[in-house]
């Protein structure tokens, strides 16, 4: 792999190659950071966070005013100090388990700021969250609101509740990761007539406080006009609760989703031009509806921290099948990475050093004893790699720590966060103790 200037020319700002071919993140060698603490090992830059929950604030606020919401979808990527960062950057969230409760609670986030979403919250669920002092539901059933009711009741509290609809656009991404159709498992339809219906239910229940209503079409989506779209359907049904049953909605959660950059063919959003044109298509649909525009709430997550990660991995074994495929293998794989065994996900996997040798297509593996244990097909990388080089992938802030794995007992990466001048560690790589501690 020469070093040209294209090959500078990376699809995070945040990485860099340096004039002896080394691989920077965050300005910071990814040969001594490996030295440290090992491989695998997650990385995230925290400026970068930072900067995508201000550019996500900045537009929020400018588009829709100071009542407006931005709350991280946390399940991107949860861990106590994230939790720390989101508390100091003036951030929301929103949660889906006791788990992430219990860990922004420990990092010492006010869950006053918190949104709990879930299909299924157990009734051990409710009863966690209204003792923590969560302060919104974000209902996705009847079964669910009556469960409310019913522990909410006996605590003598009331709960604020947001229910999440299904405005029914397609976004046409990974099926796995649509959530805006009439037939997905989350939600309530409008096309069917179960949103409207919800809608009576909660405003029924004496320990349920209506406050609006939660949609999200799904993930990885460019287009802004699937959000456009969105936001008018959801706008004509709080326009038709108001006719029907005389309740205008609070707040409008129009969720994430947001696209990132995995791979050059990719392009990047430009954060504030997208939520400015939903403020300005929001604000002339309410007037022609004749509404009160509600408190408006985006839910980022993906997009906050996915391009701030990188994940570094050190080579083992080198595999030709002659007139087949060449296979590479790292120390990691789909325990610390399931995404492209789950969706396809496409990723950007670059050698670590330079390589004056010629460029070769090759499948990057894991050490999982599966056959779909598979990183990335068709990566080039230098014809000479070999045991024990490093190779970085690039944007793996999202969906990766958070959804790691033990398969085949094999411990999890640590998370070491890097800042302009120095790095630490946020969460510690474990051990094969850790992985079999609640053995009996």
């Amino acid at each position: 792999m020469l070093i040209t200037e294209n090959t500078r020319d990376f699809i995070c700002d945040n990485i860099d190659r340096l004039e002896d071919g080394e691989l920077t993140f965050r300005g910071q060698r990814l040969t001594s950071l490996a030295k440290k603490y090992g491989t695998p090992l997650y990385l995230y830059d925290e400026e970068k966070i930072r900067e995508k929950c201000r550019a996500y604030l900045g537009a929020v606020k400018a588009g829709f005013g100071s009542r407006a919401k931005v709350l991280y979808a946390s399940k991107a990527a949860s861990f106590k100090r994230l939790y720390e960062i989101m508390r100091e950057e003036g951030m929301g969230i929103d949660v889906v388990s006791r788990g992430e409760i219990y860990t922004a609670h420990r990092a010492g986030f006010d869950l006053q700021n918190a949104y709990f979403h879930s299909n299924n919250k157990t009734d051990e669920d409710i009863e966690y969250a209204i003792d923590k002092g969560v302060g919104y539901f974000v209902a996705d059933n009847a079964e669910e609101l009556y469960a409310i009711e019913r522990i909410a009741g006996a605590k003598d509290k009331a709960c604020r509740v947001l229910l999440r609809i299904t405005p029914g656009i397609d976004p046409h991404t990974y099926a796995a990761v649509a959530t805006g159709k009439v037939d997905s498992k989350f939600g309530s339809a409008i096309e069917t007539g179960q949103a409207m219906e919800i809608t009576k239910v909660a405003l029924s229940l004496p320990h349920v406080t209506l406050r609006g209503f939660h949609c999200h079409v799904g993930s990885q989506i460019f287009d802004a006009e699937i959000y456009l779209m969105t936001s008018r359907v959801m706008l004509d049904f709080v326009k038709d609760v108001y006719e029907s049953l005389g309740y205008l909605a609070d707040e409008l959660d129009l969720g994430g989703g947001l696209g990132v950059r995995y791979i050059e063919s990719q392009p990047t959003l430009d954060i504030a031009s997208v939520i400015l044109s939903v403020s300005d298509a929001l604000k002339a649909h309410a007037d022609e509806l004749g509404i009160t525009l509600p408190v408006i709430c985006f839910e980022p997550g993906r997009s906050i921290v996915a391009d701030a990660g990188l994940t570094l991995y050190t080579v083992g074994t080198v595999k030709d099948i002659p007139g087949y495929k060449t296979y590479v293998s790292v120390d990691g794989g789909m325990t610390d990475n399931p995404r492209y065994a789950l969706y396809g996900s496409p990723y950007t996997i670059l050698p670590v050093i330079a390589s004056e040798s010629e460029d070769r297509e090759v499948s990057v593996v894991g050490r999982c004893c599966e056959s779909g244990d598979i990183l990335q097909e068709g990566v080039m990388l230098p014809s000479d790699t070999k045991r024990g080089d490093l190779l970085a992938c690039l944007t793996t802030g999202a969906y990766h720590y958070s959804m790691a794995s033990n398969y085949n007992r094999i411990p999890r990466p640590p998370v070491v966060i890097l800042t302009k001048d120095s790095d630490y560690l946020a969460v510690r790589r474990e051990s094969v103790e850790d992985v079999a501690s609640l053995d009996l």
